[in-house]
């Protein structure tokens, strides 16, 4: 299986660490993981311009980074949400990367999706999740996961080795 983990955190956090965590444990299972960092990257987010729609056959009118992230998108099997928790939702760059599947429905080929969130407070998790839980439910693809870690939790060995268990049982 083809996964593709998109990493939306913009410095190297604990949704990075998660991120590798994901990945070693679904390499260790003999899948194939891209973590694409699009924390990192400038994406815009969707216009609403229906140029995708229209003209564009599929494409975006825009061209920024996003064009290195649809290709993994195209082709992956399963979407991997890695993302801090910035003021009660993903981060924006995560954000503008899910916003932009638009153009192409969903993922052509996924299946499946987990999502993994970091914060320091134990409470800001429900709306992400809640977006998490209706975008994966309009694209028709199986929840395996969701896994959040707070305060102390993020960055520990019991955490990680949480995420590398549902990696592996994949």
């Amino acid at each position: 299986m083809k996964i593709a983990v998109l990493n939306g955190s913009p410095r190297k956090a604990n949704t990075a660490a998660m991120a590798e965590a994901f990945a070693e444990g679904a390499k260790e299972a003999g899948h194939q993981v891209e973590i694409i960092h699009v924390g990192k990257m400038k994406i815009g987010g969707c216009l609403a311009c229906e140029y995708c729609h229209g003209k564009g056959a599929g494409k975006c009118i825009q061209h920024d980074d996003m064009d290195k992230v649809m290709p993994a998108y195209q082709d992956c099997d399963m979407v991997v949400y890695a993302s801090p928790i910035y003021y009660f939702g993903m981060t924006a760059q995560m954000c503008a990367a899910i916003q932009r599947v638009y153009c192409i429905g969903k993922p052509a080929k996924a299946k499946k999706a987990a999502l993994l969130l970091s914060a320091a407070s134990p409470t800001p998790f429900t709306g992400a999740i809640a977006t998490y839980k209706d975008m994966t439910g309009y694209m028709g693809l199986e929840d395996v996961g969701v896994i959040t870690a707070a305060g102390d939790e993020n960055g520990s060995e019991a955490k990680l080795a949480e995420i590398r268990s549902l990696a592996r049982s994949l």
